[in-house]
């Protein structure tokens, strides 16, 4: 699999079901809570595009937006693709 970011905040609930989309599929993911973290909210802002809320969600190091944008993926049976190593 590859590397999956996720920049978090344990008060949002959209980072609860993007979370809980990730471990059901199997899937290893590095949280990144913000809350325990705050520096790290400009990096996350500059690696977004400018995006300021939380979750904001990388796979294999290129931004796929947030819940919605996941579970979009998930839907159009594209997430299982982009989690796959290249090669």
């Amino acid at each position: 699999m590859v590397s999956v970011e996720v920049y978090s905040s344990m008060l949002c609930g959209f980072c609860y079901r993007a979370k809980k989309l990730l471990e059901r599929k199997g899937v290893a993911f590095t949280e990144i809570d913000l809350m325990v973290h705050p520096s790290r909210r400009v990096e996350m802002v500059e690696r977004s595009g400018g995006r300021t809320s939380v979750p904001q969600i990388f796979i294999g190091g290129r931004h796929i937006g947030g819940c919605d944008e996941l579970f979009a993926l998930e839907a159009s049976k594209k997430l299982d693709s982009l989690l796959q190593p290249a090669g």
